[in-house]
């Protein structure tokens, strides 16, 4: 997982297990599993960054052009002295952006509770991204805020590179014991029953899939893992006047 810079389109949906298993079966002649995890399988906990304010709550609500987050990503079982990711992930006119450096968990931590004005004493992959990590935490001011946590099952095309296919299940979030180390749980802040299936691709969706989506009846629809996730753990602090996400089978 050593790529540093994506840049793609991104569409979402929100389908039950039963459309997850059909749609896999379905795809099985033209894409792959991940040549990461078991069979496209593994997992993924990230730590979330906002400010008193939620400037990066209310952006991603709001559905601003331009919006971005930070967080701190592992996958699967890592240990306090295995490596973590710092992404800076960007969303304008639709166009997904993300920027990540590797980084040793441990130095990791150490920037995040006692940052070194220095950025030379971190052992990151990128210094450039990281520059711009340390840019962006001080313009925001930004904090640790939650953990969000999943399964997810990963496809590549066989025949178009840029084309991914990930189903992520069983969500959930915490907003006490912020070491990602400590494994992923928390509560669920989407149905159970519920899939986040994502189609990232470069260009255009293909009409295979496209096909596929529409005999299945999936449906699209952006379910913000953060804004959820911050709704169900900090609602007394969200205003009366925004609309929650309510994602459970049958509501829209």
């Amino acid at each position: 997982m050593a790529i540093e810079i994506f840049s793609r389109r991104e569409q979402k949906y929100l389908i039950t297990r039963y459309q997850y298993e059909a749609l896999v079966d379905l795809m099985y002649p033209y894409m792959r599993y991940d040549k990461f995890g078991d069979a496209g399988r593994y997992t993924v906990t990230s730590l979330y960054f906002d400010n008193e304010e939620r400037d990066i709550y209310f952006e991603t609500k709001n559905k601003l052009k331009f919006r971005q987050k930070l967080r701190l990503r592992i996958y699967d079982e890592t240990d306090i002295n295995g490596t973590a990711f710092f992404e800076v992930k960007q969303k304008h006119n639709n166009v997904v952006n993300k920027r990540r450096t590797t980084i040793p968990l441990l130095d990791a931590y150490r920037y995040i509770n006692k940052p070194d004005s220095d950025l030379s004493t971190y052992q990151t992959s990128n210094s450039q991204i990281f520059k711009e990590v340390d840019y962006f935490r001080r313009l925001y001011r930004l904090e640790p805020e939650m953990v969000v946590s999943y399964d997810r099952h990963a496809f590549h095309c066989v025949t178009d590179p840029d084309l991914r296919v990930t189903f992520d299940l069983n969500l959930r979030c915490r907003n006490t014991d912020l070491n990602i180390e400590y494994g992923p749980y928390g509560e669920h802040f989407i149905d159970p029953n519920l899939v986040v299936l994502e189609v990232k691709v470069t260009h255009s969706v293909p009409l295979w899939l496209t096909r596929f989506l529409q005999d299945l009846d999936c449906e699209q629809r952006s379910a913000s893992k953060f804004c959820t996730s911050l709704e169900l753990l900090r609602g007394e602090f969200i205003p009366n006047k925004i609309m929650n996400e309510k994602v459970m089978i049958g509501v829209g």
